[in-house]
């Protein structure tokens, strides 16, 4: 049994971590979230207030806890909506072929031909913002990622001794694509979901800090960094927290990511 490596082991402790605090966010934090407390605006870290207060009173560390829910909650939707849709259309494409493949495939390149944040934004401008609407338009692009990844190592297991054996024993197109191909390329795609993950919450931050992401008063780290733009000065931790909150995610499931694509990889070995 191989060795855990060090950005997988890494990676799963910083997922673990921001997975369990947006948990306990949901029952407990050190303040009500949207409290506002005038007296005590701007206030540095204190043993009242860890992280400080921002410019209402609101504690800095319970927002941060609240905004870990929202946004984990929005990445994980836009990547199931990503992952519902286009692996049905990569895996479609690559067992049907010709036209469908080709209808498919120009599609996908007609969205890759707009950046991922970019397409949010348009769709959240057009349908309104919210974190319903961030969820979706974030998805919407992540549905073509998926679809490619899955029809090209689709295309590549299609072609392996058990499936053709597979087909041998009279196994449909479907059957074959369902039950051989799909749990043999589920590697790849865990290791493209990491990765999007850690995309869809770039794109939320973005989203939010533009004020199309989640709306008031729902705490998030995109428009905690808007807001603490205008005390940069005054206040920079109040940037400084929110900013690091991002980087710790992005940076937690980017391992995670990179530690799959090496265990998974049977060419890895170890050292």
């Amino acid at each position: 049994m191989r060795r855990i490596s060090p950005s997988l082991g890494l990676g799963l402790l910083i997922t673990i971590f921001l997975v369990g605090v947006a948990l306990v966010s949901l029952a407990w934090t050190p303040y009500p979230p949207t409290r506002i407390d005038i007296l005590h605006r701007l206030a540095g870290p204190s043993a009242a207030h860890w992280l400080g207060t921002d410019p209402f009173g609101r504690d800095v560390a319970s927002m941060l806890m609240a905004g870990a829910h929202s946004t984990l909650a929005v990445a994980l939707i836009a990547v199931a909506v990503g992952v519902g849709l286009g692996v049905p259309l990569g895996l479609s494409a690559a067992s049907s072929g010709g036209w469908v493949d080709q209808l498919v495939m120009r599609i996908a390149d007609l969205a890759f031909a707009f950046p991922a944040l970019l397409t949010a934004v348009m769709i959240t401008a057009l349908a309104g913002p919210g974190a319903v609407n961030a969820m979706l338009a974030i998805g919407i692009f992540n549905i073509p990622v998926f679809a490619r990844v899955a029809r090209g190592a689709a295309l590549a297991a299609r072609e392996q001794d058990y499936v053709v054996a597979a087909r041998a024993v009279g196994r449909s197109e479907a059957e074959v694509m369902l039950y051989h191909v799909l749990p043999n390329i589920s590697a790849v795609l865990l290791v493209q979901m990491t990765i999007q993950f850690a995309l869809a919450i770039v794109a939320d931050a973005g989203l939010a800090y533009v004020g199309l992401g989640v709306q008031p008063p729902q705490p998030s780290w995109g428009r905690m960094l808007n807001d603490a733009q205008t005390y940069i000065f005054r206040a920079p931790l109040l940037a400084v927290f929110p900013g690091l909150a991002i980087t710790l995610a992005v940076l937690g499931f980017n391992l995670l990511g990179d530690g799959l694509r090496d265990h998974f990889d049977p060419r890895m070995k170890e050292r």
